[in-house]
């Protein structure tokens, strides 16, 4: 996707932002009675947007606000669910506690932001409900002993399609963002979820984990290594954020495994290797298969190639030979981004059929 096109889209609210503002709605109702059809909230860039409040409930003792989350033009798993936040009178000098409503997720494994037991509402939301909840409560002389619950119908559902479960948060989403703002198609909540993924693997003292770059790749990583769910990165396209965050936070050993086309952008020395913003370059290929010496009728024919994998037919036998190295070149590109010798890197290939056809680590072997 073009800048251009990417600076005309709509931007969208986290449902953290949505959270807070569903919060803010809940306690103003409960300190005064009064039910609003809008509220407005302030992000931490100082920005104030207002949302309508779609759901409301209001007792004695809590009041309850919903609002409909809006990504605006992302793709989020998470766009129109209905965020609620329900405020309960705590017992005096309690404080301000969370709680997971139904939808909203519990974490269970170590290496998050949150310990387990904790619900999954991350520590910016949090800052920022409870931030808003003392300035409320000074502002009406009570103190901020309060209760808050955010519960997000269907999350358990929309959950499964998310990191969620491999990453030990069970029952439902997280309540995430640290500037409340969706930036169309910036990926932020795919890599906030590589990083956790690695973060739990650590704490788990997992050794060797796997990057893959879909869904197949992963299953034969998988069945090849025998690796557990907690030791799989699903990176997607994003190996440059992936390899960024290991320089700081390391772990002993990863494999990354993607299919023939993906990987040849990687050699290549892209770090994005989305189609939109990366591309094969046809001409290396010619370059390399020549190093190679691969028949001169074959490397023609390559070059004449549509896509990468046409490459794989016309080399025929010869494919394995170039996957090889084709991965060698890859996990060069690796450690010069990893900037260090203290992890292992192994790259595989995988064809559509679901074959591993290259490995760097065959040529160390």
């Amino acid at each position: 996707m073009s800048q251009k096109l990417k600076e005309h889209l709509r931007r969208g609210w986290t449902t953290g932002a949505c959270a807070l503002a569903a919060s803010k709605a809940a306690y103003l109702a409960l300190l005064t009675g009064s039910l609003l059809d809008k509220i407005q909230i302030k992000l931490p860039n100082g920005e104030k947007p207002e949302f309508n409040i779609t759901y409301q409930n209001l007792t004695n003792q809590s009041a309850s606000s919903g609002i409909i989350k809006d990504a605006g033009d992302d793709p989020d798993v998470t766009d129109g669910l209905l965020i609620i936040a329900r405020i309960y009178r705590g017992k005096e000098n309690t404080g301000i506690t969370f709680k997971a409503g139904k939808g909203v997720g519990t974490v269970t494994l170590p290496g998050l932001p949150l310990e387990p037991g904790e619900p999954a509402i991350n520590p910016k939301p949090r800052e920022m409900i409870s931030k808003m909840l003392i300035d409320i409560s000074k502002e009406y002389k009570v103190e901020a002993d309060v209760i808050v619950e955010i519960e997000v119908p269907n999350g358990e559902t929309i959950a499964k399609k998310t990191w969620n479960p491999r990453l030990g948060i069970l029952g439902g989403i997280s309540i995430l963002g640290t500037t409340g703002i969706v930036i169309p198609y910036s990926c932020a909540a795919w890599i906030h979820s590589i990083h956790r993924g690695i973060d739990v693997a650590k704490s788990l003292e997992i050794k060797h984990i796997a990057a893959a770059t879909g869904s197949m790749s992963e299953k034969v990583i998988k069945r090849h290594y025998k690796l557990k769910d907690q030791a799989l990165i699903d990176m997607g396209d994003f190996i440059g954020g992936l390899l960024k965050y290991l320089r700081k936070h390391r772990i002993p050993k990863i494999t990354v495994a993607g299919g023939f086309a993906k990987i040849i952008k990687l050699s290549q020395g892209a770090m994005d290797l989305h189609s939109s913003r990366s591309e094969v370059d046809f001409k290396k290929i010619g370059q390399d298969l020549e190093l190679l010496n691969i028949d001169i009728n074959k490397i023609k024919n390559c070059l004449k190639a549509n896509t990468a994998n046409q490459i794989l037919d016309i080399l025929d036998e010869d494919k394995y030979m170039y996957a090889e190295f084709i991965a060698i070149n890859a996990k060069e590109n690796i450690l010069k981004v990893l900037r260090t010798d203290d992890i292992q890197v192994d790259v595989i290939i995988i064809d559509r059929k679901e074959n591993i056809i290259g490995q760097s680590e065959v040529h160390n072997a």
